[in-house]
């Protein structure tokens, strides 16, 4: 029997679909998983994915990924190599592990809904790929740290951390199940797949992958570039979703589904890679900044797909999300070093002497700001006074994106016109929020976020038992052993500057 080229039968088994005769459509399609949001059901049948590929086709390129990178990785872990590593770019990749691993796993769940939920049928094919590449990006990125718990014990937070009631492992909780386990089928195409994937996990794959291998990472960098390529399939389901809803009519459905997630990822987006890029990289290997990465990656490429399918930019975009590129990554890093105790990764301080210089070429005004702050953790250090750099209670933490309130950082920085949090009242509560991007999606639906308690709400609710930091670090699952040190034990705060030779 002959066999059939590719282009005879992949339209006929990529695109079944049919009109329902014997149930309802609600029955099929409830709103609450799949919100058609009014367009006809026959209309969603022109969804059309602009990356195809077939079932033998996806297997034998994952095997091909999947024996290439465990290759790497199986050679590399009987070397020296992570030992090897600066100490700044292993906290990196701790922090990656403990906040990514587990969420790629609740990716799948929000991947599956598609694929069960989707309107068509060629959508509901992708996101079965999708479904198994997040289920494979979740087993892989928690087999590596697991090889690396003999170098490193706290590697076992890729798998703990977001099973914890660490601070900022709520933060990354909340995200994600807003995201990918609490949301129906299109709302999760447009929030996961194209703000979320497009918009900043590929970017952020990429620009790790690189950094990864000019550190001598090759383990971490392969398997990124491993993941990435998988994240540049699948995350094109948002793009025909957010055409189909535009030509519908329906633009302010996609509009606002943007805006929502575009801003709750930025705000972890800003604590784990600005923190990487910008202080825990090795100098000699950043290429560029965290700033100029955004406005290359994001404000210039991104937003110009905005555009392509007939979106606006987000209304915060020119009053609160570019300012925060100048100050905000700045502030939750002086923010997570100073509570580093409440972290499962260490730190790195990363403000040498040469550090500065850098960081006040990429941020002019960075020394006359945060720079001053810095000086005075620097001369208690020298003093011998590490007590004065440690913290003895909590932080004000936002009712939204569970992320320290940092607005004296950007006041003081001249970003913001008061140090003040924004309030919210709402049915007998007062909600406190680090920005009026986070009290306006709270506000497009109360009733999806009311009553959650970040960290001090329960502590100041005695949920947590002794009222002290050191109950609330025991309450957050970090023992004294996992409990974030100064990642290169201050040795940036004592390098001081080469002397000029005289006559030079």
């Amino acid at each position: 029997m002959p066999c059939l080229t590719r282009s005879e039968w992949y339209d006929l088994t990529r695109d079944m679909n049919w009109s329902l005769s014997y149930v309802k459509e609600e029955e099929v399609w409830p709103a609450e998983l799949s919100n058609g949001f009014g367009l006809p059901a026959e209309a969603w049948w022109t969804w059309d994915e602009p990356y195809k590929v077939t079932y033998p086709e996806y297997v034998h390129n994952q095997f091909g990924k999947d024996a290439g990178v465990y290759a790497v990785n199986a050679v590399l872990g009987r070397s020296k190599m992570y030992e090897q590593l600066d100490p700044g770019w292993k906290s990196a990749i701790i922090a990656h592990y403990g906040a990514i691993a587990v969420p790629e796993y609740l990716a799948a769940i929000g991947e599956s809904r598609m694929g069960r939920f989707g309107r068509a049928a060629a959508w509901r094919n992708m996101a079965t790929f999708g479904t198994l590449d997040e289920t494979r990006h979740g087993q892989i990125q928690t087999y590596f740290p697991y090889g690396l718990l003999a170098k490193e014990p706290r590697a076992d937070w890729a798998h703990k951390a977001l099973h914890t009631n660490e601070w900022g492992a709520l933060a990354a909780r909340s995200l994600f199940d807003d995201m990918f386990t609490a949301n129906d089928a299109v709302s999760t195409a447009i929030q996961l797949t194209f703000t979320f994937e497009t918009g900043f996990t590929n970017l952020q794959f990429l620009g790790m992958a690189a950094d990864a291998m000019k550190v001598g990472d090759v383990d971490f960098g392969a398997l990124i570039s491993s993941i990435q390529t998988d994240e540049a399939r699948h995350s094109q389901q948002g793009e025909p979703t957010i055409k189909l809803l535009v030509e519908h009519g329906r633009k302010d459905v996609a509009q606002q589904l943007v805006d929502h997630m575009f801003w709750r990822t930025w705000k972890i987006f800003a604590l784990l890679t600005g923190l990487s890029m910008d202080y825990y990289t090795p100098l000699e290997h950043r290429s560029h900044s965290f700033k100029e990465f955004m406005q290359e990656w994001i404000c210039k490429q991104f937003l110009d797909q905005f555009r392509d399918f007939g979106l606006e930019k987000p209304w915060y975009w020119d009053e609160h999300f570019i300012p925060e590129l100048d100050w905000v990554h700045h502030a939750y890093h002086l923010g997570v070093w100073y509570w580093r105790p409440t972290v499962w990764w260490n730190p790195d301080g990363g403000v040498a002497p040469e550090e500065r210089d850098w960081l006040e070429e990429k941020y002019p005004g960075w020394n006359d700001t945060f720079g001053r702050q810095w000086d005075v953790i620097t001369d208690n250090i020298r003093a011998g006074k590490l007590e004065a750099t440690l913290p003895e209670t909590l932080p004000m933490i936002c009712n939204m994106c569970h992320i320290p309130i940092c607005t004296p950082s950007g006041f003081n920085a001249g970003k913001l016109a008061s140090p003040a949090s924004k309030i919210l009242d709402h049915h007998g509560r007062r909600y406190n929020f680090c920005s009026e991007p986070c009290r306006w999606v709270f506000e497009q639906a109360p009733q999806r976020f009311q009553g959650h308690q970040n960290l001090v709400d329960r502590f100041l609710a005695g949920q947590i038992q002794p009222p002290t930091l050191e109950g609330a670090l025991a309450y957050m699952s970090l023992s004294p052993q996992e409990c974030g040190q100064d990642a290169t034990d201050y040795a940036w705060a004592h390098a001081r500057r080469p002397a000029l030779v005289s006559g030079a």
